[in-house]
């Protein structure tokens, strides 16, 4: 078993692809008509699938985020891609160093949901293990 992808519902779809492009996702496809409402599936570069689910319903727009904690994308080098993201218009708090070489930042996307920016430390493997807990 593995996660596939997580579905995001959101306000302004246009509103909400412009901010995750600049994030660096790119669009896949579509799926205009679901009983959840249209699908914009997105994925980063180095994913080998989709990660993101943009799911959009005009009748239905994001008025609480509560369910959602935070999404976590990781980075190679957090301040080239704070650069990147400020000028695209996107704002992120400046960096945090939580332990040698492992660093986060955060940002919200327009519909308020909380995406924290991971930079690990060299040679950590791509993603959290149990290591990273003993």
């Amino acid at each position: 078993m593995r996660m596939l992808h997580l579905g995001l519902r959101v306000t302004d779809l246009e509103r909400s692809l412009t901010f995750y492009t600049a994030l660096g996702y790119a669009e896949l496809g579509r799926v205009p008509e679901t009983d959840f409402g249209s699908l914009t599936m997105l994925k980063l570069p180095d994913d080998p699938f989709v990660s993101l689910e943009l799911v959009h319903d005009p009748a239905r727009p994001v008025n609480d985020t509560g369910a959602v904690n935070h999404l976590v994308v990781q980075v190679d080098d957090l301040d080239t891609t704070i650069a990147d993201l400020a000028d695209k218009g996107v704002t992120a708090e400046p960096p945090a160093e939580l332990g040698p070489g492992f660093r986060t930042s955060w940002l919200t996307d327009p519909d308020g949901y909380k995406i924290e920016l991971v930079q690990w430390p060299p040679g950590h493997p791509p993603g959290m293990t149990e290591a990273d807990f003993t």
